[in-house]
């Protein structure tokens, strides 16, 4: 996520935190701290969620990035070289600056326009276009814009596992320690068990509509497995369903 800053707990980390976690093969997630999100003068809290691909030459992939540190990063290079950063989003750029400056040599793919409105400087050397993969034989790549929010939908194939990051939030609401944010993601329509977009990104994608939607076909295509998200519960098996029910709004 992007501007946002370490505050009190809103919610119930997804422990343990800074750690890979294996999802399939070559691919981990890593649960990382909360942050706040700055909306209509509201702090809301979002969890965050790396995800790590390794290629089948041994370089790794960290889409999404977490918060930077010596122990995270001395973790991942047991895996491999840390050859590409991903901001997977117009949201979700926030610490690949710092990973950037550590790892100068690291190729950052970001989608278009991101480098005029991030909210702190970040160079980008490659934009990511649609369908048009950096690596088509292992992953897929899929590029939608709204109004709001332009993101990039990656499809690890050898694990079956689709990458989106915030095209469907699912959050938990045991997990939600305040009622009115509870309240919020139930009306926003990204309540755990059927998250989904929250309802203001599904209206920024009106004027878009035919090409979303024509995503979620090759999305569902693709056939994944597993689903992996920002935000909330991702889902482990029945992806094509799940897609299917996430994007009925489309």
């Amino acid at each position: 996520m992007s501007d946002g800053h370490r505050e009190r707990s809103g919610l119930e980390p997804y422990e343990p935190l800074n750690v890979l976690k294996p999802v399939g093969p070559d691919i981990w997630i890593v649960d990382g701290p909360e942050i706040t999100l700055a909306w209509i003068g509201l702090k809301l809290p979002f969890t965050t969620r790396m995800t790590v691909v390794r290629l089948d030459n041994g370089d790794l992939i960290l889409h999404s990035p977490v918060e930077y540190s010596p122990e995270l990063r001395s973790t991942l290079e047991a895996l491999g070289p840390i050859r590409f950063l991903i901001a997977p989003n117009s949201l979700h750029y926030w610490w690949v600056p710092d990973w950037k400056a550590q790892l100068p040599e690291a190729m950052v793919l970001a989608v278009p326009g991101l480098e005029k409105r991030a909210k702190r400087p970040i160079q980008v050397d490659q934009p990511l276009i649609d369908r048009k993969s950096p690596w088509p034989d292992e992953i897929g790549l899929l590029v939608v814009s709204g109004d709001v929010l332009t993101e990039a939908i990656f499809f690890h194939r050898s694990s079956q596992t689709l990458i989106l990051t915030d095209l469907i939030e699912n959050f938990e609401p045991g997990r939600i320690h305040s009622w009115f944010f509870r309240l919020l993601v139930r009306l926003a329509g990204a309540a755990d068990p059927d998250g989904k977009a929250p309802i203001d990104m599904q209206l920024s994608f009106f004027r878009s509509s035919q090409a979303l939607r024509k995503a979620v076909r090759q999305m569902i295509v693709w056939a994944p497995e597993r689903i992996i998200i920002a935000h909330g519960r991702w889902y482990q098996q029945n992806g094509v369903k799940e897609l299917k029910r996430a994007f009925r709004w489309v």
